[in-house]
């Protein structure tokens, strides 16, 4: 029975995977072919805002496109170089996007602050119908996508450019009709500096985590004094140091450290390990964990400091 409920799961994994993969193709191809259709348009128009949305457009092309292959190349195991697998080729996936969306974003700026001061004639209609299109192509592709971005940085990066896509549409869509019916001109530039806001508001801070796991840190809520404490207090610890926390992709730690152990506590070592390493997998979700066993130094320490809980273990006190 659990053979086959394991082969079924096997199926189902392969099923979606091969789903989201169909789905990011699809996703791709119609959202080049948007892309082309808004920069004509936003050329005959004369919309900086359709310019805005259009390159936003081509950012989620290359966006799918990248997450697509970081898949991809995640999905191989370990080798002799990779000891680790391929996990973070997802996370260089979303630094490569998000940067390129921050760019662009800074681009749209400086674009929107040029255009301010030499505004031009903008055709409403053509806007309008174009932007409409857009946002129909943006939610759908966006919904093709949200099963997935739940698990992964990659695909999240690339459902959010959808979803913004979709809300700069409306947006350019709502300007295209103040333009058309008041002649609203200004409103262009306004919604340039939005669209191009929006995009640095959202892809600043996903950037951010992506750098932090690239360059072997971790979140800013995990407290390391806290493993630190919890390491040490098992009874047979004396001290836990040489610490390094790492994150190896977005939902799996590693820890390395040194443990020093009584002189007794070395008789139990193996009770000893296995009681740390599950205190780490419960209280930090730290599920890959390298122990290095010692024995603390036999000499007593010096008088005085008798309240310390570890007054077997023989370290000098602090600054003798």
């Amino acid at each position: 029975m659990s053979h086959s409920h394991h082969h079924h799961c096997h199926d189902h994994h392969h099923q979606t995977d091969s789903i989201s993969d169909t789905g990011l193709a699809i996703a791709v191809a119609v959202n080049l072919l948007l892309t082309v259709v808004e920069v004509v348009a936003a050329l005959v128009s004369g919309s900086l805002a359709l310019f805005a949305d259009a390159l936003h457009n081509f950012s989620d092309c290359a966006s799918l496109i990248v997450a697509w292959i970081a898949r991809r190349v995640s999905k191989k195991g370990p080798d002799a170089s990779f000891t680790f697998g391929y996990r973070r080729a997802e996370l260089i996936g979303a630094t490569i996007n998000l940067t390129a969306l921050i760019v662009l974003g800074f681009y749209l700026l400086i674009e929107a602050i040029m255009r301010a001061f030499s505004p031009q004639e903008i055709e409403g209609g053509i806007v309008m119908w174009v932007s409409g299109l857009a946002i129909v192509i943006d939610l759908v592709t966006a919904f093709a996508l949200l099963s997935f971005s739940k698990s992964s940085l990659n695909i999240k990066a690339a459902f959010l450019h959808n979803l913004t896509d979709a809300v700069s549409s409306v947006a350019v869509l709502l300007g295209g009709a103040a333009i058309m019916y008041w002649g609203w001109n200004w409103i262009d530039v306004i919604l340039t500096f939005l669209i191009s806001g929006y995009i640095l508001a959202l892809s600043l801070p996903m950037l951010k985590k992506a750098v932090i796991v690239l360059m072997d840190g971790v979140e800013v809520d995990v407290d390391i004094s806290k493993i630190h404490s919890t390491l040490e207090s098992n009874p047979s610890v004396c001290k836990a140091y040489h610490i390094h926390v790492r994150q190896i992709d977005e939902s799996l730690m590693s820890i390395e450290a040194t443990i020093s152990v009584s002189a007794e506590g070395i008789m139990n070592i193996e009770s000893i390990k296995k009681d740390l390493k599950n205190l780490l997998k419960d209280r930090f979700d730290i599920l890959h964990s390298t122990l290095e066993f010692e024995i603390a130094p036999t000499e007593k320490i010096s008088s005085g400091s008798s309240e310390d809980p570890h007054s077997d273990c023989g370290y000098p006190v602090q600054g003798s």
